[in-house]
């Protein structure tokens, strides 16, 4: 049986997301299983090369992880020729320049959303690789949540009819450091080094949009830094300088309305820390992150406002909850798994440097429309 030893450059993976998404659960979950078999019977399997600035947590992490490859020189990394994946989950500053010099030394890309700070850059790093050429991809996980894979299918087996309206809710309270440890690095709440929730999570609304509902046409966004002071990780206090609440509507594809509100100033009372409810003409359904309920039209109660007595109606009873129908694995994995077939056999692979230019767009057009306090439509993206 042909096996081959997969070089995969990991940038920026000593952080919270790298470390845990993609080297723990993702790619040393792959190696564990034997590798990816692909389509003519031969096997990929992972060969990290951990790539960082700081030398003393990269040689913790391949200690923690059993790891023999680490540097802290990338120049070093792409002249492995060897390695034929560049990942990059570096702070969204550092993005841009890396994966630049990454598809110049002819790797495959493979990295982190936001693709970089602007929408230029991130239309750059699209045209870049398309002309190399090489493979590309943007991690775009929550379509491979449970929650989300029930609700897709919901949505292609018309279970809604005509769907009318899609809410959001995602966040959590986020400790300023003091007294609690911080549980975001304090890089986010810094506008000066890439932070800020608008960044951070519009792209991660654009591909659900687009996915699962339809194309953005506009949208209309208010951002507030609600917490003005944060510790850092070494204990010192600073200004916040990047919103941490967003608050926005879109107008899409076929007249549905949806809403997102987006905050790390908000405590949780819901399923989930992220959950979506999407209301048709024939059912509506609330997905979080791994369980989907659903309300079909025939089953939905008769309410009658009237606030001087108590309600007859408790309105958690009426929702059946999807049931499990099929396996589910962690959703980094499973886009993984997709990019590296991709990359080997060819298979498709629509989440490219494309799709991740079009989060920064939304995520430009949010900040536009907060600055100018109006609607902004969303024109047509070109490369």
């Amino acid at each position: 049986m042909n096996r081959q030893s997969v070089g995969i450059i990991m940038n920026g993976v000593t952080g919270r997301m790298g470390t845990n998404q993609h080297l723990m659960r993702s790619i040393l979950e792959i190696i564990r299983e034997g590798g990816i078999t692909l389509k003519d019977g031969s096997i990929i399997v992972p060969d990290p090369l951990l790539v960082g600035r700081n030398p003393s947590k990269l040689e913790d992490l391949a200690e923690a992880t059993g790891l023999k490859k680490w540097t802290t020189s990338l120049d070093a990394a792409l002249s492995d020729s060897s390695c034929s994946v560049y990942f990059d989950s570096q702070t969204t500053s550092l993005r841009f320049e890396a994966v630049s010099r990454a598809i110049e030394s002819g790797k495959h890309i493979y990295c982190e959303k936001p693709t970089a700070l602007t929408l230029s850059d991130a239309v750059c790093l699209c045209r870049l690789a398309n002309e190399a050429p090489v493979k590309h991809g943007v991690v775009q996980d929550k379509l491979w949540l449970p929650g989300m894979i029930k609700l897709k299918g919901l949505i292609d087996e018309g279970f809604f009819g005509r769907i009318l309206s899609v809410r959001g809710e995602f966040g959590y309270w986020v400790f300023e450091g003091d007294t609690v440890p911080c549980q975001r690095p304090s890089w986010n709440y810094r506008k000066e080094d890439g932070g800020g929730i608008i960044q951070d999570m519009l792209p991660h609304w654009r591909y659900l949009l687009d996915n699962l509902f339809g194309d953005v046409k506009a949208l209309s966004c208010l951002a507030a830094t609600h917490v003005n002071e944060r510790w850092d990780e070494l204990g010192r206090k600073y200004s916040c300088t990047a919103e941490d609440s967003a608050y926005a509507s879109f107008d899409l594809e076929d007249g549905v309305v949806a809403h997102f509100n987006s905050s790390w100033c908000v405590r949780v009372r819901r399923d989930d820390l992220l959950t979506l409810q999407v209301d048709g003409t024939g059912g509506s359904a609330v997905a979080g992150l791994r369980d989907c309920f659903v309300q079909p039209g025939a089953a939905t109660p008769r309410p009658v406002w009237n606030p001087d007595i108590e309600s007859t109606i408790d309105y958690f009873d009426d929702w059946m909850v999807v049931p499990e129908r099929q396996p589910f694995c962690n959703a980094f994995k499973v886009q993984w798994e997709l990019f590296l077939r991709h990359v080997f056999e060819d298979s498709p692979f629509p989440w490219d440097l494309f799709e991740g230019a079009k989060g920064v767009q939304l995520a430009e057009k949010a900040v536009e429309s907060w600055t100018d306090r109006r609607w902004v439509d969303i024109p047509d993206l070109t490369v």
